[in-house]
């Protein structure tokens, strides 16, 4: 089974999108103005993305519960912008009466990545990189280091490299950051390390999970 049709199996809420209203190129100084025009505070969900769940409908149970929490009228709903994975809490948040945002490297638009389609204000941040630490050092990259600024609090739900990278650098910055641990996709963690001539993982627990809760 492709990886696509492993992705499109699962269910999402009932919502209609029609596509970002924006799509803008931006900085981290850029992106705060923006968040302070808006008088809200910026939620941001963090997680996997192409990895995808073994569970999309625990995650999205996960998301709806937390959000279930917030007022619309007071918070903006932000994640990576693409629609994999974690992406799919912005239908929820639409659903529930929320504007949506997203940030996320100028790769996608190279690499020609769908943004969701539930996503209001999509912000292209210049990066050479994903996301995450820069190499050799504990810097992060423009991305990673606008989504952290912009944030208010953060939610991890499972989460690879990069959401390892930004969510540590959330709670070292004093935000409020809430992990829920989740396993990635076991089909295709499997699927991507034999193309890659790797052996087959048997941990899918994520590098956050790692990271936070070290041991078998």
């Amino acid at each position: 089974m492709g990886l696509e049709m492993l992705l499109a199996m699962a269910p999402v809420p009932a919502v209609i999108c029609d596509g970002p209203k924006e799509v803008r190129e931006a900085t981290p100084r850029t992106i705060q103005a923006f968040v302070r025009g808006k008088g809200k505070e910026v939620l941001t969900f963090m997680g996997y993305s192409g990895a995808g769940y073994e569970s999309p409908e625990g995650m999205r149970r996960e998301a709806r519960k937390l959000l279930e929490g917030k007022d619309p009228a007071r918070t903006l709903v932000n994640i990576g912008a693409t629609e994999e994975g974690i992406g799919a809490v912005y239908a929820i948040a639409k659903e529930k009466g929320f504007t949506t945002m997203g940030i996320v490297s100028s790769l996608a638009r190279t690499k020609g990545v769908a943004f969701s389609p539930c996503v209001d204000h999509v912000f292209v941040v210049r990066d050479g990189t994903w996301g995450g630490t820069l190499p050799g050092g504990s810097e992060l990259s423009p991305t990673s280091k606008a989504m952290v600024e912009s944030s208010k609090a953060v939610v991890a739900i499972g989460g690879g490299d990069v959401t390892r990278d930004e969510f540590l650098a959330a709670r070292a910055a004093g935000k409020p950051a809430r992990f829920i641990p989740a396993d990635m996709n076991h089909a295709i963690a499997r699927e991507k390390a034999r193309n890659q001539g790797k052996p087959e993982p048997t941990d899918f627990r994520g590098s956050l999970h790692q990271a936070l809760m070290p041991g078998p």
